[in-house]
């Protein structure tokens, strides 16, 4: 990106009409079934202030977990049934994982629903923290919260291309490292389709 994403920016393009994402973008030759039905999720993309412009919060996931684990993710997860919506399921899930209270948060736009592999229809939910907030990871689930500039993550030229075999078959997919963190997979592409959204 040519300069700093900053909120009027992004609840500029979050208004725009975008394009759903999916885990197998990168891999056409998948064969997906007919008939298929997804869970809804939501995830929350969460922006604090700094000096150095918008960070973005990130989780590590606990290396106990069953799926994903170790692996870097938005706090979210699947729309309950005392959800009104996925944008509740993913403010519910955020103030469970990390600590974040709902009422601190506005929420700016969502992106289109990016498909998983794991069978979810996922809905990126942008926001910014407006209020500070103790951040209190839950034990078992969640390993660290850290945050990476928004800048970093909504720049095209960071995201690279991977691929490794995945029941059988090689899969590709975005990544987009940070430091000590290699953020890849489903969080990745949801990144690089905000990214194509701001152009």
């Amino acid at each position: 990106m040519a300069q700093m994403p900053d909120l009027a920016g992004i609840r500029a393009a979050l208004a725009r009409p975008g394009r759903p994402s999916s885990d197998f973008d990168l891999n056409p030759n998948t064969v997906l079934p007919a008939g298929r039905k997804l869970r809804p999720a939501g995830v929350l993309a969460a922006l604090t202030d700094s000096a150095d412009g918008l960070q973005l919060l990130l989780t590590k996931r606990s290396s106990g977990l069953k799926h994903h684990p170790g692996q870097i993710a938005f706090p979210g997860g699947k729309q309950d049934e005392g959800d009104d919506d996925v944008i509740a399921a993913a403010l519910r899930e955020a103030h469970e994982e990390i600590g974040l209270p709902p009422a601190h948060v506005e929420v700016l736009g969502q992106l289109p629903a990016h498909e998983t592999v794991t069978g979810f229809l996922v809905t990126p939910v942008i926001c910014h923290v407006r209020r500070p907030f103790e951040i209190v990871p839950e034990p078992g689930e969640v390993a660290e919260v850290f945050s990476v500039p928004l800048a970093h993550v909504l720049n095209a030229s960071n995201f690279i291309i991977e691929g490794r075999r995945w029941r059988g078959q090689r899969r590709s997919y975005y990544a987009v490292p940070y430091g000590p963190y290699y953020i890849w997979g489903a969080t990745a592409r949801m990144l690089r389709a905000w990214t194509d959204q701001m152009t």
